[in-house]
């Protein structure tokens, strides 16, 4: 920052704040928890922008993710907005000699993998865990934060449904953004959709006379265009059908892929005990398998991702699934055509696979004669 920094104190003082580094990275990292709106990132409201509020869920740790062997996921912090959208923050200081594309490279690593095996359950036991630990009642800071006209239930789905969408936020803090680290966050932060790239810079400033301290904070990354760009995203939402869906499937993945997700689509409208469902948004778009019951449930997703995926937390509840043996047995099933359900029914899990993994269009039988299997055992129960 170039320029001085002064505080005009009672009878017109001027005094003049000098840029001191912090003692340790500890100390920034500190500040970032107890202080969160130093991270000032805005947000659109209307025709004007304000700083966004922030929720802490953990600071300092690491979470689990057995599915890829993995459970040192270092983490400096992990903050929710009131839009849901879970927000890594990785605080570093200036004299961190590491690589910048290591520090990047880092973080990107652990957001790829949190998005697929990161569940709502961990991230709401951690932030009830972080409540305990300083004494303080969830609910009643959730219900500080979110204000009492938000359904709570509803906060922790959008939660869920931004970490499926990948709809989730990086934030490199330090005391001095260099460049070269700005033309990344920057880069990243228009190619990047729906995630969001930012770094944001911390200067502390200290007058030795007064023994006053200031700290002024600096958003890189937050361009007009990315802003622009980002805002137009959230506005539109796009209502699939038939045509639009297998048309874009088809320019992205090809002809055959195209061709896999056209029979699933087929298999659905040909059984009278099948509903086809259709969701929004060019993100998390695709259409759901759900029984035309008394009580509907959704035996899968077909999404505009490529993928197809099952709600753990959905068969766990449905006879005869809901038995121990036959849960078992439906594991066993699913673990056959690539979905891996948890041991346990009573942890959320959404397992899903590429279909463009399969090695042709004959591939999917087995799939679909397993659902045709789920849909059997449903129907005896």
């Amino acid at each position: 920052m170039s320029g001085g920094v002064y505080l005009i104190q009672d009878g017109d003082q001027l005094v003049e704040m000098s840029e001191r580094p912090y003692d340790s990275e500890a100390l920034l990292q500190e500040l970032i928890e107890r202080y969160p709106n130093l991270l000032a990132v805005e947000q659109a409201t209307g025709s004007r922008s304000t700083l966004r509020q922030w929720l802490i869920v953990k600071r300092l740790g690491s979470l689990p993710m057995e599915d890829v062997g993995a459970t040192d996921w270092a983490l400096n912090h992990l903050f929710l907005d009131r839009q849901a959208i879970p927000t890594l923050v990785d605080v570093k200081r200036d004299s961190d000699q590491r690589p910048h594309r290591e520090i990047v490279g880092q973080m990107l690593d652990y957001a790829a993998n949190a998005v697929v095996y990161w569940p709502v359950e961990s991230i709401l036991a951690q932030f009830e865990a972080n409540c305990r630990r300083y004494n303080r009642d969830p609910e009643q800071i959730l219900e500080e934060f979110l204000g009492p006209d938000i359904d709570e239930e509803q906060f922790w789905q959008q939660v869920k449904t931004n970490l499926q969408a990948g709809k989730i936020r990086l934030i490199f803090v330090a005391d001095q953004i260099e460049p070269e680290m700005q033309r990344v966050v920057e880069f990243l932060n228009k190619q990047v959709d729906p995630a969001e790239v930012l770094a944001v810079e911390v200067k502390q400033y200290i007058s030795q006379q007064e023994g006053l301290r200031t700290l002024v904070s600096k958003v890189i990354g937050q361009t007009a265009e990315a802003q622009q760009r980002k805002a137009g995203t959230t506005r539109e939402r796009r209502q699939w059908d038939e045509a639009s869906f297998l048309a874009e499937y088809e320019a992205r993945y090809g002809e055959d892929d195209a061709a896999m997700i056209k029979k699933i689509y087929d298999w659905i409208q040909a059984r009278p005990d099948l509903q086809l469902q259709w969701a929004t948004g060019d993100s998390y778009g695709g259409f759901a398998a759900r029984l035309a019951a008394a009580q509907p449930a959704e035996l899968f997703f077909a999404g505009i991702d490529g993928t197809l995926q099952v709600s753990s937390d959905v068969y766990a509840v449905l006879p005869p699934f809901n038995h121990q043996s036959e849960w078992y047995e439906l594991r066993n099933r699913f673990s056959s055509i690539g979905l891996a359900l948890p041991i346990n029914p009573s942890e959320r899990r959404y397992p899903k696979f590429q279909l463009s993994a399969l090695p042709n269009t004959e591939a999917i039988e087995p799939v679909l004669s397993t659902f045709e299997w789920v849909i059997d055992q449903l129907a005896k129960a």
